[in-house]
C-alpha cells in the first residue's frame, strides 16, 4: 500500500446506438450516457465508477462525491488511517461543495481553475524573475513551461483555507492558433490546490491526471465503449464487469509481466498474449497448457505462468 495514494476523478460520455433505458441527449449533441469514474494513479486500478444518464453534469459534485466515497471504501481498513489521500479532477472539481467534503475527510486536492478575468489580471503582473521551470515527469526541467503562484494576487474567500493558485504558462506549439486572452503567445493553465512544497513539483504532480485519459480509453477498449443491454441496471453490471478486467490487466502487468508488455495497452496486449494460439493436454490426471513455440511472446507468457505460481497465497 503506498503512503500517499492519488485518486484521479473523470467523467466520459458513451454514445447509445439504440433506445436504451437511462439514455440521454448530451452536452456534446450526442445520445447516450456520461458515467462518472475514479482510478487510483499509483497502481492504476480502477477504484469505482457509476452509470449516468447522458444529461448528468460532468461537475455533479453530489456524484463526484459518491464516487469518491466508493473509491476510498476500496482502502483496506487497517490503512485508511495512515494513508495520505490526494483527489485530482479538472476543472469541473473546482466547486465549494466538493472542495469543502475533502477538508472534512482531510484529504488533499489539486483540481483546474477557470482562467477568469481576476486571474488574467494577475498574469499581466507578475514579473518575469517570479516564473519557475516546470518538470517533466521524471523530474528534469521542460524546455517549454513555466509555473508561478498569484494566491496572494486573488480574492479567495469561501475556498478552503490554505488554498493556493498556481498558474503554468506555455508557448503555443507552432501552427496553433492563439487566442485573444494568450498573452505574449503563451497559453495558460491555473491550479487551485491545497498542497505545500515547490510550486514546479505541485504542478507536476497535477498534470500526471492526464493518465486517468488512458484509463478511459483503455477501459473503452475493453467493453465500455457500448453497454449492451437495454435496461440501465444491466448495464451497471456491465460498467462493474469493466473494472473488473481493468484491475485484471493492471495487476497481470505488475505482478507477472515486464518490459514492454507491462505497459502495454490492452489492444496490443490482447494480439501478444490473450491471443495466442495454444492447447489444453491432458495426461496422468495433469492438465498442461501448449504453446505455440513459434509465437514471438510465448516465452513472456509462460514466464508470466511461472510468475503466477510462484506468488504466495493471499492470507
Amino acid at each position: 500500500m503506498p503512503e500517499c495514494l492519488t485518486i484521479d476523478l473523470d467523467a466520459t460520455l458513451l454514445t447509445a446506438h439504440s433506445d436504451k433505458e437511462g439514455a440521454e441527449p448530451t452536452w456534446k449533441r450526442g445520445y447516450g450516457f456520461h458515467p462518472m469514474l475514479a482510478y487510483a494513479d499509483q497502481t492504476g486500478e480502477a477504484l469505482a465508477g457509476e452509470l449516468r444518464p447522458g444529461n448528468a453534469g460532468a461537475g455533479t459534485a453530489a456524484d463526484q462525491i459518491a464516487v469518491a466515497e466508493q473509491a476510498i471504501a476500496q482502502i483496506p481498513a487497517e490503512h485508511i488511517e495512515s494513508i495520505e489521500l490526494l483527489l485530482r479532477v479538472d476543472s469541473v472539481g473546482a466547486c465549494h461543495e466538493l472542495l469543502d467534503w475533502c477538508r472534512d475527510a482531510r484529504i488533499g486536492y489539486s483540481v483546474g481553475f477557470d482562467v477568469t478575468e481576476p486571474v488574467r489580471a494577475a498574469i499581466t503582473k507578475i514579473a518575469d524573475q517570479d516564473w519557475v521551470c516546470s518538470l517533466d515527469q521524471g523530474g528534469e526541467e521542460r524546455p517549454n513551461g513555466h509555473v508561478c503562484e498569484i494566491t496572494e494576487q486573488l480574492d479567495l474567500e469561501g475556498w478552503p483555507t490554505g488554498s493556493r493558485v498556481l498558474l503554468r504558462r506555455e508557448r503555443a506549439h507552432p501552427g496553433a492558433q492563439l487566442t485573444f486572452t494568450d498573452v505574449d503567445g503563451h497559453r495558460f493553465q491555473a491550479i487551485l490546490t491545497d498542497q505545500t512544497g515547490q510550486l514546479a513539483e505541485i504542478e507536476q504532480a497535477h498534470r500526471g491526471r492526464a493518465r486517468v485519459e488512458d484509463h478511459i480509453r483503455n477501459d473503452k477498449d475493453t467493453g465500455l465503449r457500448n453497454l449492451p443491454f437495454r435496461d440501465f441496471e444491466h448495464n451497471r453490471v456491465w460498467l462493474e464487469l469493466v473494472r473488473i478486467a481493468h484491475d485484471l490487466i493492471a495487476w497481470t502487468q505488475r505482478l507477472l509481466l515486464s518490459g514492454e508488455l507491462a505497459k502495454a495497452e490492452p489492444k496490443r496486449l490482447r494480439y501478444r498474449l490473450l491471443h495466442v494460439a495454444a492447447r489444453l493436454a491432458f495426461h496422468a490426471r495433469t492438465a498442461t497448457l501448449r504453446l505455440q513455440a513459434s509465437w514471438p511472446w510465448a516465452t513472456d507468457l509462460a514466464a508470466a505462468f511461472h510468475k503466477l505460481t510462484a506468488l504466495p497465497a493471499p492470507a
